[in-house]
């Protein structure tokens, strides 16, 4: 019985040695890195002398060939040390602190989050659909004229309102035309009106020309005194550039013009 028992036990043992040796493993490659397996944890060696490790429910680790590391928690946040010492750590929501070699820190603030808004959606317009009521006994004689009734009442209600609609346009376009029409006689008037104004203007510019022709050479042969104003200057004037003013030199005269209810005058001035 003893023996039996033993047999038994040693039967089980090595049944179960596949199962236990499954959930642990190692590997090493032929160019001298190394992985390794246990439960709930990983870790890796290169050739090169980094470093990963993963550990579940602890988070994950990484250390460089020049010394740095980088470590991230399971529950968040992630940390990274270079090789001349200085740290960065942030988590997400919190920010992100870094302290440099010589001990000084900065800090940067989360970015705001405002969340995120679908746009409206728009179906369009849909008319609604014609109603027809439920009739008794449509299959007789007098549901089927109801239902031709009824039907001959939506249809003539559609073409009523398509004549309308279309009569409401035929007066949209014969008021358009109207005061298309109109508008172009107002622009025509307009423009007479101003040919109008500037032939008048001409004939008043020739008539002043032709008053300062015939009154330049008595003022010009004239002599002014300070103050005296003239309505024509004389001839053979020059307008020098002085100052922020007008000026007009007239021989060795001086005039500065001014403007009243009778138009353009001339006064004689100092020299500027």
């Amino acid at each position: 019985m003893k023996h039996k028992i033993m047999v038994a036990c040693l039967s089980l043992a090595i049944t179960l040695l596949p199962l236990e040796s499954a959930l642990a493993y190692s590997h090493a490659n032929r160019y001298g890195g190394s992985t390794s397996h246990s439960w709930g944890s990983t870790s890796h060696s290169s050739a090169y002398g980094t470093s990963t490790s993963h550990t579940y429910g602890e988070g994950s680790s990484h250390t460089n060939e020049y010394g740095g590391s980088t470590s991230h928690n399971y529950y968040g946040g992630t940390s990274h040390t270079n090789a001349y010492g200085s740290t960065t750590s942030g988590e997400a929501g919190y920010g992100a602190t870094h302290t440099y070699d010589d001990g000084a820190t900065a800090y940067h603030s989360p970015d705001a989050y405002y969340g995120y808004h679908p746009p409206t959606t728009y179906y369009g317009y849909h008319p609604p659909a014609p109603y027809y009521p439920s009739c008794y006994d449509c299959g007789s004689t007098a549901g089927a004229a109801a239902v031709g009734a009824m039907v001959g009442m939506a249809t003539g209600a559609a073409i009523a309102s398509s004549s309308s609609a279309a009569a409401s346009q035929n007066a949209y376009a014969q008021g358009y035309n109207a005061g298309a029409t109109t508008a172009n006689t107002a622009n025509a008037n307009a423009a007479a009106a101003n040919a109008n104004m500037a032939a008048a203007n001409a004939n008043a510019a020739a008539a002043n020309a032709n008053v300062a022709a015939a009154g330049a050479t008595s003022v010009a042969s004239a002599s002014y005194s300070m103050g005296q104003i003239v309505s024509v200057l004389p001839a053979g004037c020059i307008t020098p550039n002085v100052g922020s003013g007008t000026y007009y030199l007239c021989s060795n005269t001086w005039f500065s013009p001014s403007y009243g209810a009778g138009g353009v005058y001339y006064r004689v001035v100092t020299t500027p």
